[in-house]
């Protein structure tokens, strides 16, 4: 195919999955010659319509350069005008004009510059997520600490790993969970993980469920807490599956997910107007993840903990992703697990078909900032990245 004509589909791709009937057009697709018999079988065994859209799309990918045009037409065969024109017009090919009623009409001058327009961009590629299983999921899930170092046990915490477990077998992950591990027992199973071979992964992503404290790193600000008390540096935890420290993970994406504590600051919000914001009211069994600091505020219940702030990363293809903005609290409920995890989850099932990462995360930042602990205390979610692609998951039955 063109590489324009694969960029429109790249462009287009939530329009296609969410408009397009896959059934209406294989049978034309098979008749013109695009498709073979055995690439039509493999779409229609696809449960949903929308995951047999999505694998039209990357078969059609790989056809000829007539197929985008065979589409278009297959498109147009069906009544599926509207999807047909937007594709066609993202290709700058446009219907030949009517011929003028009488008396024409005089074209009004276009300024050279016109100011408010935003300018074309060339379109973002995407990364290659077809491999099976995707890549290496290692969850570790701090929840039983040693008493003596302050650090309170993680009610709640293992909803959290069951959900991020579930969740990333779902999206074609080959999942790994670690309990209760010390520190030098955090650095180890890195340390394994960055001497496997990913050349056959498109992928890694490695969740984090702890307490958590503030710890100033050039890169990646924050740290996870072992269960005997010593804590380890985000920034640490990321450079062990850098270019340089993994060299099979080398142009893949790489993705950090955080909940813990990255400061002791209580988030009281600010007024918005009544049509803002949706407000969500959270019930009295919600914790931190961190070590308790003295202040005014630490009259609440002892089930309220904290997650873990971040900064803007240096190396490439690497996504950090904080249940909280640096130097505040993150809540956890006891019984139904942080606030972060159940709406990160929640948006991965109802979104991950169609949309890429950074907007699913946009996504659960918007809904984690409408919760309130105790009808007072706020907290947003954060994720910094040096992505140079858009990421789309597929699920395990794509």
């Amino acid at each position: 195919m063109d590489p324009k004509h694969s960029q429109i589909l790249q462009r287009h791709r939530h329009d296609i999955v969410t408009t397009l009937n896959p059934a209406d057009i294989c049978d034309g697709f098979l008749s013109k010659g695009v498709f073979t018999q055995d690439m039509i079988d493999e779409i229609q065994s696809k449960i949903t319509r929308r995951d047999q859209a999505r694998q039209l799309v990357i078969s059609l990918e790989t056809r000829g350069s007539q197929a985008f045009l065979a589409f278009l037409e297959c498109l147009r065969e069906t009544g599926q005008h509207d999807l047909a024109e937007l594709l066609q017009c993202g290709d700058g090919a446009r219907l030949p004009p009517s011929v003028p009623v009488q008396p024409p009409l005089i074209p009004l001058p276009i300024p050279s510059e016109t100011k408010g327009v935003r300018p074309t961009r060339p379109s973002i590629q995407c990364y290659k997520m077809d491999a099976s299983p995707c890549g290496i999921c290692l969850i570790i899930n701090n929840v039983d600490f040693d008493p003596s170092f302050d650090l309170k046990d993680r009610k709640g915490s293992n909803i959290d790993c069951d959900k991020m477990e579930k969740r990333f077998k779902a999206l074609n992950f080959e999942v790994i969970v670690k309990r209760n591990l010390k520190y030098n027992h955090i650095i180890q199973e890195m340390a394994f993980l960055a001497q496997r071979d990913h050349s056959v992964y498109d992928c890694c992503v490695v969740i984090i469920l702890s307490h958590g404290t503030e710890a100033s790193q050039n890169n990646f600000p924050g740290a996870v807490y072992g269960v005997d008390g010593a804590s380890v540096p985000v920034q640490l935890i990321t450079n062990y599956l850098n270019g340089q420290n993994c060299p099979s993970l080398q142009g893949k994406p790489k993705l950090f997910f955080i909940q813990a504590c990255g400061g002791g600051e209580k988030d009281t919000g600010f007024e918005v107007s009544s049509d803002e914001v949706e407000p969500s009211l959270s019930g009295t069994d919600d914790q931190m993840d961190a070590i308790p600091i003295s202040s005014s505020s630490d009259s609440l219940s002892t089930y309220d903990e904290t997650d873990a702030r971040a900064t803007l990363p240096t190396p490439s293809d690497i996504l950090v992703s904080y249940s909280t903005f640096p130097g505040y609290v993150s809540w956890r409920h006891t019984q139904a697990g942080s606030w972060y995890v159940e709406n990160l989850d929640r948006v991965l099932e109802e979104n991950a078909a169609t949309d890429d990462l950074v907007t699913m995360l946009t996504m659960v930042n918007d809904a984690v900032s409408q919760i309130s602990a105790k009808g007072l205390y706020k907290q947003t979610s954060a994720f910094f990245h040096v992505l140079r692609k858009l990421l789309y998951f597929r699920s395990s039955q794509s």
